[in-house]
């Protein structure tokens, strides 16, 4: 980590705004873990400078002409060579997802508090610390829009998602949240080992499916640990009553 290396964060700040960099720097200028040693205006620029620079961290815009920010995270994860962590610093939080799913780090929003960034600027020394980044396929953890910031939430704390046109809600112990996401693409970024789709609008956590219940007529459905029961569709029948070793 930063800390203990006695060095810090080599930073490069990546925005087409002018205005938006110059207010990253301002508060990065006031972070002891920071060193900024570059900026950028766009994606093709920011590619350039850290194959030259080598920076250990990239607070990257989202939203930029031709090479955006998705793509330069994108090149990165494609790179051969070790790659700096990212950081991504937006006004749009419907990215999240495609953001995580490379690998980011964070993924502030716009108006930038430093509080927040700092909390950012915490995770990437932490990873840095861990010494590489995450080598599982299978998404752990889902990040989602509230307020002014995003809610980090463990997959393991999720026991039921629900289809809601294009969104998914997100059921967390007594509470649930709303993601921009369709099912069917969350159901591929989830652990099959851990989740299980039993209807169209419904996967399931599996270690929260307390049975499975016969109705009658061929109707079957999944009683949560809770006492609620879910009915399971035709097409997924199969697949649940696998689980179950039937």
């Amino acid at each position: 980590m930063a800390e203990e290396a006695g060095d810090t964060l080599r930073t490069l700040i990546v925005d087409d705004e002018p205005l938006a960099v110059e207010r990253m720097q301002v508060i990065c200028a006031k972070m002891d873990d920071l060193n900024v040693v570059g900026t950028a205006s766009d994606g093709a620029q920011a590619l350039r400078l850290v194959e030259a620079l080598q920076p250990d961290l990239i607070l990257l815009d989202m939203t930029m002409p031709e090479v955006d920010g998705l793509s330069v995270a994108r090149a990165l994860a494609e790179a051969d060579e070790p790659r700096p962590a990212v950081v991504f610093v937006t006004a749009h939080d419907n990215y999240a997802v495609e953001a995580f799913d490379l690998d980011a780090v964070d993924y502030v929003l716009k108006p930038v508090k430093p509080e927040r960034l700092e909390r950012a600027i915490q995770r990437a020394i932490a990873r840095r610390g861990e010494g590489s980044a995450k080598d599982g396929k299978w998404l752990e953890e889902l990040w989602i829009p509230h307020r002014s910031e995003l809610i980090r939430i463990d997959t393991e704390e999720v026991s039921r998602i629900d289809a809601e046109r294009d969104y998914v809600r997100l059921h967390v112990e007594d509470r649930s949240y709303l993601l921009l996401q369709t099912i069917a693409g969350l159901e591929k970024r989830l652990d099959p080992e851990k989740f299980i789709r039993i209807h169209r609008s419904t996967i399931l956590r599996k270690d929260r499916i307390k049975g499975l219940r016969h109705d009658g007529l061929g109707v079957w459905s999944a009683e949560m640990e809770g006492g609620e029961a879910l009915r399971i569709g035709r097409t997924y029948l199969p697949k649940v009553k696998a689980m179950a070793g039937r």
